[in-house]
């Protein structure tokens, strides 16, 4: 048992390390989100099982509070509400969920994220083209391979792995590291 256990521990590890190589990706979507909140704009998350509850924590980062107290950013993740969710799912079919509500709730000065382990996240695939319609920027954190996300955002951040979750554990991680450049731009967001 402990063998299993430290190998999972080392296997993180590693996949942490090759992550450095998409450094320079995660501080581009930390400007892009910090330029974005300047000029008026919101951060939208999106994402299924897991991503969705990755989506909701980064969310919560932003609007609650990260490393520092300030006022809140403003940031929604299209998973939380179960009657549009099942609405939409009902009336035009699950694969319609986040596009439905960007086309509702995204203006062209916002940050679109979507969150696919795979990258073909049928959802989360076309949540993004209509964001990028609208004029929003997009952003696809993914796995290794990215299936068909890097083809539909402007900004692709990739795991370098195919273990699921592996894959999610890092984007918690540039989750926070997208928070933590939020917070070193936007030095004067001030307190609540």
């Amino acid at each position: 048992m402990l063998d299993d256990v430290l190998s999972e521990i080392q296997e993180s590890i590693e996949i942490k390390t090759k992550l450095k190589e998409q450094a320079n990706q995660i501080i581009d979507v930390g400007l892009l989100m910090s330029n974005s909140i300047n000029s008026g704009g919101k951060s939208v998350f999106f994402g299924n099982g897991g991503s969705a509850a990755d989506a909701q924590h980064i969310c919560a980062e932003l609007v609650g509070k990260f490393q520092i107290k300030r006022r809140g950013l403003p940031s929604i993740a299209f998973t939380t509400n179960t009657s549009i969710l099942t609405a939409i799912a009902n009336d035009f079919g699950y694969d319609r969920v986040f596009e439905r509500q960007v086309q509702s709730m995204v203006n062209a000065n916002d940050v679109v994220i979507g969150l696919s382990t795979s990258g073909n996240s049928e959802n989360v695939i076309r949540g993004l083209e209509a964001a990028k319609k609208i004029g929003a920027k997009t952003v696809g954190l993914t796995g290794i391979d990215g299936g068909r996300l890097p083809y539909v955002v402007d900004i692709v951040v990739k795991v370098p792995s195919n273990n699921t979750q592996r894959i999610q554990e890092c984007h918690i991680m540039i989750g926070h590291l997208m928070c933590s450049i939020i917070e070193k731009e936007l030095l004067d967001i001030g307190s609540d």
